[in-house]
């Protein structure tokens, strides 16, 4: 199947698109808010959308959702686009494997079942058994494992599970010889993993308090609390380890060492890679309780436990070596000043770390793909793990004393490989290869750099079909993110080969605000600099129509979260540039973010309006729900969220909305696709998926009058 484009203008496809369905919007009623903000005075006329509980909000969804749904179903692109995802979502996919106890654990999605299915084997060549099917817990498949983690010994197996994509969960133990579940039940968890003691009577956990009544989903996530859960007690008897309760902001991870004589706490403030740490010398009987010990608190700098061995804890940071080094620290003597490197600061970034089998495994990422070299204990570099191709490879984990490991590889036309590493000899197996009806052969990915309007260069990875000619004609689908440290990388997904199979281009952007060149890179798109990320996004669009690649009548955007604030920031500062855009549950009220959940943790890259009169200042200046443009004529908009999102909760999006709807910005659509039952994106059932992204493609297509064949 393929779109064909008819040749017609920016213009005209902008005109045609909402008036051809006769789109009429709800009326969302206004209210007299206004709030002032360094004696600058700002409405807010949709406040009340807020309240995710109040029957007007309620109607006001489903009345959005009907004429959404009307112009959905109206497209002729909408059934075609979604047979080709659906096509393309169904292959045998595989996680990377991980050991414990003398049994392999991994998951394993037939192509279309709701969730992924963990499997147990005593070894690579048996047949694995089913651990967990989360498909059993709900059914509409809207339950899903958040988190996994064996006993030592392998027998019992502590897992998380969310409903309806929220980010609160529930922890059971099961006995995995049995299948069934103990009577333990840890509940308001979020934010949080489970870290088994060696003995496995228990594991550390770190929640929060439960919720008031109507706040679960909105309420602000403050006071975590780190315990310690003794199997076959109630959650009311769990040892608390760790609080703050002078620093409403703290968290808490956790990670017992190998030899299981260490609990490692990593202790986080925001969402930003800053953080400290502290260590609890654990008791070879039952743990009964302690004070962890600080080995930094300063917050600033990135601290990343990679492993305890020989009274040293090894510790990848970004302090002084912005682009990452890794360090030991004498648990005796644990001063900075006594810190000794292993590994150096290098021209790459270095983002992540793993010690197995006697060995560090290093990754890093050049000019946004990644390497992987193997240094020795001393820290001396012994080789590099070959990898297929230009893409981006993850996993390496395991355990000092183990003899493997394992990584997948993908890029933007290889779907996810996952290869045995031994670690010893350095050969790599293949474990799994999935069979798709993407053919990547007939696909090639080139990695272009754009140059931004402060000169700053940045790479951007193109994948199309092989031939394909660069006349301005192709539709073009840009993706970015550009935020928390987070590193665009070229990964297979079905989205962008489903696009590509249509006859499109997919494009990814690797701009500042993500972690692709180091700590550097991440903050110069945070805060004050934030008109930085919004700018590259511009650039990777301005090079696209520059080069023939797309046109503006050719040429969409997409992102979700830190990425939908970028797509509705960039669509208001230049809707001349693109013919649709897809914000995906999106940051969009920037002046009140941080009132919700988890959202003050994000003042780090973005600031608060409260901190002065110059960040509320740079705030508005981009906010999406705030500099909507009447008079101008923008590009079809699509939003999209969540109606249990408790990460960046729907309010952001629905105010957007009805702002964009009441404004004068031309006749092509501006509607929004609520998902009943669903949240920020994680644990959403296969089903859902298939809807809503393939929904979205349709609506670029339509947009574009491009025929789906």
């Amino acid at each position: 199947m393929k779109l064909t484009l008819s040749a017609i203008t920016l213009a005209a496809v902008l005109a045609t698109s909402a008036q051809a369905q006769g789109l009429s919007y709800p009326a969302t009623r206004k209210v007299d808010q206004v709030d002032a903000y360094h004696d600058t005075a700002v409405a807010d006329p949709y406040r009340w959308l807020e309240d995710d509980n109040s029957a007007e909000t309620k109607a006001w969804v489903v009345q959005q959702n009907e004429v959404t749904d009307k112009f959905l179903a109206a497209m002729p692109q909408r059934l075609p686009a979604r047979r080709i995802y659906t096509e393309l979502y169904n292959f045998e996919r595989f996680g990377i494997p991980f050991s414990e106890g003398g049994r392999y654990f991994w998951t394993r999605n037939d192509g279309l079942q709701q969730q992924n299915v963990l499997y147990t084997a005593k070894s690579l060549a048996d047949t694995p058994v089913v651990a967990l099917d989360p498909n059993l817990l709900s059914k509409d498949g809207t339950v899903a494992l958040s988190g996994v983690v064996p006993s030592r010994d392998g027998k019992l197996l502590a897992y998380g599970i969310a409903g309806a994509g929220s980010d609160w969960q529930t922890w059971k133990v099961r006995d995995l010889a049995t299948g069934q579940d103990l009577a333990d039940t840890i509940e308001w968890v979020k934010f949080s993993g489970a870290a088994w003691t060696a003995d496995g009577k228990g594991f550390f956990y770190a929640r929060y308090d439960a919720p008031k009544e109507g706040d679960k989903l909105k309420g602000a996530n403050y006071f975590q609390k780190l315990y310690y859960h003794r199997l076959g007690t109630a959650q009311s008897e769990d040892l608390l380890v760790a609080e703050n309760r002078d620093d409403k902001e703290w968290g808490f991870g956790t990670e017992v060492s190998d030899d299981g004589q260490l609990l490692v706490i990593s202790v986080w403030k925001s969402a930003g890679s800053k953080n400290g740490l502290m260590v609890l010398p654990l008791p070879k009987g039952a743990f009964a309780g302690g004070k962890p010990q600080p080995i930094t608190l300063d917050f600033d700098a990135q601290y990343t436990p990679v492993a305890a061995v020989n009274g040293k804890l090894i510790v990848k940071t970004d302090k002084g070596a912005p682009r990452g080094k890794l360090v030991a620290v004498d648990l005796k003597n644990p001063a900075q000043a006594n810190w000794k490197t292993l590994v150096p600061e290098g021209p790459d970034a270095m983002t992540a770390a793993s010690a197995v089998g006697g060995r560090f495994l290093l990754s890093y990422l050049h000019d946004a793909a990644t390497l992987v070299r193997v240094h020795g204990a001393d820290g001396k570099q012994l080789s590099e793990v070959k990898l297929p191709g230009i893409g981006t490879a993850g996993g390496f984990g395991g355990r000092w004393s183990d003899k493997e490991t394992f990584f997948s590889y993908t890029s933007l036309t290889t779907p996810a490989e996952i290869h045995r590493y031994d670690v010893k000899t350095g050969k790599i197996s293949l474990f799994k290869r999935p069979k798709t009806a993407f053919n990547p052969d007939e696909f090639e990915t080139r990695r272009e750099f754009v140059t931004s309007k402060d000169g700053t260069r940045f790479p951007i990875f193109i994948a199309a079909r092989k031939g394909l000619k660069f006349d301005g004609s192709n539709p073009t689908l840009l993706y970015g993110y550009g935020g928390f440290d987070i590193s665009i990388t070229p990964g297979y997904g079905v989205t962008a080969a489903t696009w590509m199979r249509m006859g499109g281009v997919y494009v990814i952007a690797s701009i500042r605000g993500g972690g692709e060149y180091g700590s550097a890179w991440h903050e110069a798109g945070t805060k004050l600099k934030k008109q930085n990320v919004f700018d590259d996004f511009i650039a990777a669009g301005e090079w696209l129509i520059s080069h023939k690649v797309a046109s503006p009548a050719t040429l969409a955007i997409n992102g979700g979260s830190n990425g939908g604030l970028l797509v509705g920031a960039v669509t208001n500062q230049r809707p001349d540039l693109f013919a649709v855009a897809v914000p995906q549950v999106g940051v969009m009220d920037m002046l009140r973010y941080q009132n919700f959940t988890i959202g003050w943790a994000w003042a780090t890259d973005y600031g608060t309006s409260a901190d002065s009169p110059e960040m509320f200042n740079a705030l508005r200046a981009y906010s999406p729900v705030h500099t909507i443009k009447s008079g101008a004529k923008y590009p079809a908009v699509l939003i999209t969220t969540g109606d249990h999102d408790d990460r960046v909760v729907p309010a952001h999006s629905f105010k957007y909305a009805a702002t964009l709807q009441a404004a004068d910005t031309g006749a092509a659509p501006k509607l929004i696709r609520i998902e009943v039952n669903a949240g920020h994106g994680a644990g959403k059932p296969t089903s859902k998926i298939i809807e809503e992204r393939s929904d979205i493609l349709a609506f670029i297509a339509n947009t574009m009058k491009l025929e789906v064949k």
